[in-house]
């Protein structure tokens, strides 16, 4: 009847399902509706006339999946009405937890007025389950109902999770004060309410509130709020409205038919003509009411949505926090961060402490085992090789080995129990599929699997790993020969190039100091053939420091000093490499690691049922015809033995833990060659989000800091020191490379020596014998000597000069600086005087 009159607006209503009925009709009569319903399906671009001015349930369901996600739990149960709000709303739901890699393990719906039996069944299939952490998205005389029977049931007390929507703040904040019963049924309680800031419009508005008298209750809830803004804001948008000249004028429009039995008469009712103008009038306000800021964007809902964390306890609720599509969670108020640029990192998300159910502040794990009597599923691989990682047993558990020990330990640190079966995979014949095995767990036929099951990063994609509790990687062993001791091998710590260029500079530094010395040291003079000799002696007799002749030059000291720390550093060298080679058994193998095993083209080895087999193939490109699967241990002594050209292998590729517990068992007859050429670890495989795989893994690092992780390895597994090879011959061979700068040093230091010695022999050469003065009378040319005998003269008495003893030569220059003092004397007193 309202809507046959002249309506140019419509407000409510606050349920979403009559809002959708309601919608069509504004649409045909083009009349703007400001409505309450929060159902987040409902939406402008379904409705042209649509506008909520309240939050819309989109936001709030990401705000408690941002708690969910903070608190760290992966699963939630949902318990909601099975209308449109409720549904839709726990879709959203559904979508937001799946961005934060958790989940709606179970969506727990009823239908509108179900009877009170037909809750508390609900609720019992509900407690049978694995997830703790329960969100409720109904009505108040509902909600309050399941809290009732949940208080019964014993779902109230430690280790539940309780999370509602904004329908228990709002019903609490509408009431003058709460029952103590009923406030006794919701502790521990966390809530979403919309958020509205503390405003002095607000705080007046409280006050005028509670000074009416014919109101029911002095108590207001957000939505109120809300409402009071929505016809304030109604109200500015009409005033706008004709002061922009709009008229409110009607028509009728033939399309509108009554329908037969509708109680709708829509031939009576009329078409707002400028509806549309006063629709883009209320979207385009700003303004500042009770609520914040009343504003819309463009898919038409209020901007900033934000909503406060409360926490249910004593006679009331407080805040532990704030959330906000702009900062996520945080303890400051959204209105204080908008100034600030936004930041929803996970580093800058906080609450303050929350009292749970139960009266606790320990943050609830959200997950049990389900109380349906069955026991964690465990696959073991059934191994044939290498048994003492893992084994069939006689005893009560059925298996047995290093990684059941591993498990077991990990499981009883952790503060509750888990049952748990071991089963078997495999035929017990060969070694079963570890690819096929995770897939199994991917597909629910198991629930976890434990053994020696390497982590790879296909695998991480299908399942959860804890931490690695042992180290792995892909390493190659090859069959190795012993090499014979060789008579020469005192040779072999140098290279050919390194022994050359050694016995060149034994020379050459010999010739050296010869040349600095041989005018001081009477040591260094005599016969050529005696000097040849010393120079040859002295050279080598500085390999062991064994050299008897002295050195009185200052420039030869200095070029002595440079040279034996040379021979000192080769001298040290020689001997750790020959020490090395001597006492080391030697070892050779045509294969030098996995590079060198793939470009051989000969067969390899592999594990049966291991990752190396498809790790060759599609990570390294080698063919499949080259691999060889082996079964058992003997048929890796026997493949190694026999070689490539005897129907063996080259090498076999497998993991390091495997090939040290091989090498161990055979005696060291094989090595490893080459590095490990992967890294990875092995893990205990559980179902996507399982939240075992996270305990496990702190209760494996808190093994490895005890010791006790070392201690399981040691009692299953040794070492004997055969798991690597590099102590080849070719490795210990020191080359010029490792000394050259050595050499250089050696080098400058004699050519600087030596050019200091010749500069100084030639100053000394000028001053024995200067070149004489020109002649004034000319002699006729055949008279003089030719410039070639000259030269020659003058070279030879360099040659000369410079075989002296040093004592000779100073001798001679103190006699002829003498006789130059008395002859300048002499031409001094008895010279004329020049003429004029």
């Amino acid at each position: 009847m309202l809507m046959e009159k002249e309506v140019v607006a419509t407000i409510g209503p606050q349920s979403s399902g009559i809002a959708h009925v309601i919608s069509h009709v504004m649409n045909e009569l083009q009349v703007p509706l400001l409505s309450f319903a929060t159902d987040p399906t409902l939406s402008a671009l379904q409705y042209s006339y649509f506008l909520r001015t309240v939050p819309n349930d989109y936001f709030q369901m990401y705000a408690i999946a941002d708690v969910v996600d903070y608190f760290g739990w992966k699963e939630v149960i949902a318990i909601f009405v099975d209308d449109d709000n409720g549904r839709n709303g726990i879709s959203v739901l559904g979508d937001a937890l799946a961005k934060k890699r958790a989940k709606l393990s179970y969506k727990a719906a009823f239908s509108p007025g179900a009877s009170s039996s037909e809750i508390d069944d609900l609720l019992v299939s509900v407690n049978l389950m694995e997830a703790r952490v329960y969100v409720v998205h109904v009505n108040p005389d509902t909600g309050l109902s399941i809290f009732s029977k949940a208080k019964n049931l014993g779902m109230m007390t430690g280790g539940y999770v309780w999370i509602t929507t904004d329908w228990l703040p709002s019903f609490l904040d509408s009431s003058d004060s709460v029952n103590p019963e009923t406030m006794d049924l919701i502790q521990g309680v966390v809530a979403l309410r919309h958020h509205t800031p503390d405003s002095n419009m607000k705080k007046m508005f409280a006050s005028r509130w509670k000074n009416i008298k014919d109101v029911e209750t002095s108590g207001f809830n957000s939505y109120a709020l809300y409402a009071y803004d929505t016809i304030w804001l109604l109200a500015r948008a009409l005033d706008l409205f004709f002061k922009d000249g709009g008229n409110v004028t009607f028509s009728n429009d033939p399309r509108l038919r009554d329908t037969n039995g509708s109680a709708l008469h829509l031939s009576s009712m009329q078409v707002f003509d400028q509806g549309q103008k006063l629709f883009q009038i209320l979207v385009g306000m700003n303004v500042t009411g009770l609520t914040g800021q009343i504003q819309f964007d463009s898919e038409k809902n209020l901007v900033r949505p934000a909503c406060d964390v409360l926490n249910i306890g004593g006679t009331g609720s407080r805040t532990v926090g704030y959330w906000s599509n702009y900062s996520g969670l945080s303890v400051v108020p959204p209105e204080v961060l908008y100034s600030k640029p936004p930041n929803t990192s996970t580093s800058t998300q906080h609450l303050y402490n929350v009292i749970w159910p139960g009266e606790t502040v320990t943050r609830p794990r959200g997950w049990v085992f389900p109380h349906n009597g069955k026991p964690l599923r465990i696959a073991v691989p059934f191994r044939i090789t290498f048994k003492e990682f893992v084994h069939k047993d006689k005893g009560p558990s059925g298996v047995k080995g290093y990684c059941i020990d591993v498990f077991e330990a990990a499981i009883n640190l952790l503060p509750y129990p888990v049952p748990h079966v071991y089963i078997l995979y495999g035929d017990g014949k060969r070694n079963p599929s570890f690819k096929n095995l995770v897939n199994d767990v991917l597909t629910d036929k198991y629930d976890a699997a434990v053994g020696d099951v390497t982590i790879t990063t296909n695998r991480t994609r299908i399942v959860d790993f804890t931490q690695p509790y042992m180290e792995s990687g892909l390493v190659v062993v090859a069959p190795i020969k012993e090499i014979k001791s060789s008579p020469w091998a005192f040779l072999k710590p140098f290279t050919l190039q390194m022994w050359s260029v050694t016995g060149i500079f034994f020379l050459f530094v010999g010739t050296v100091v010869w040349i600095l010395e041989h005018r001081h040291n009477p040591e260094f003079r005599g016969p050529p053939r005696q000097q040849l000799v010393t120079v040859f002696w002295f050279s080598f007799s500085t390999m062991f420091f064994a050299h008897r002749e002295n050195t009185m030059s200052t420039l030869g000291r200095l070029v002595l000093i440079f040279w034996l720390f040379v021979v000192l550093i080769i001298n040290s060298s020689y001997t750790a490499s020959l020490t090395s080679i001597l006492t080391v058994q030697q070892l050779s193998s045509g294969i030098q690691g996995i590079d060198s095993l793939i470009s051989s083209s000969d067969p390899i080895g592999v594990q049966d049922g291991s990752f190396a087999y498809n790790y060759l193939i599609e990570e390294l490109g080698v063919s499949e015809s080259r691999l060889r699967i082996l079964k058992t241990e003997d048929e890796y002594v026997s493949a190694l033995e026999k070689g490539p050209h005897g129907g063996g292998v080259a090498g076999i590729v497998d993991e390091l833990p495997y090939v040290e517990l091989f090498l161990s068992n055979n005696k060291c007859i094989f090595r490893t060659v080459g590095q490990e050429f992967t890294k990875g670890g092995w893990g205990f495989a559980f179902q996507r989000d399982s939240p075992l795989a996270v305990d496990l893994s702190t209760a494996i690092l808190q093994l490895s800091e005890n010791g006790e992780l070392q201690r399981i390895h040691d009692k299953w597994l040794t070492n004997n020191g055969c798991s690597s090879q590099n102590n080849q011959a070719d490795d210990t061979q020191l080359s010029l490379k490792s000394f050259w700068g050595l050499f250089l040093i050696c080098a400058i230091a004699c050519v600087l020596a030596l050019t200091v010695f010749f500069c100084r022999v030639y100053c000394q050469f000028r001053r024995y014998d200067p070149e004489p003065e020109e002649p004034e009378i000319s002699e006729p040319e055949s008279a003089r000597p030719s410039r070639r005998t000259l030269r020659s003269v003058s070279f030879k008495d360099l040659i000369d000069f410079v075989d002296r003893r040093e004592s000779e030569i100073k001798e001679i220059l103190k006699r002829k600086s003498s006789d130059n003092k008395r002859h300048q004397t002499q031409n001094s007193d008895g010279q004329p005087s020049s003429p004029v």
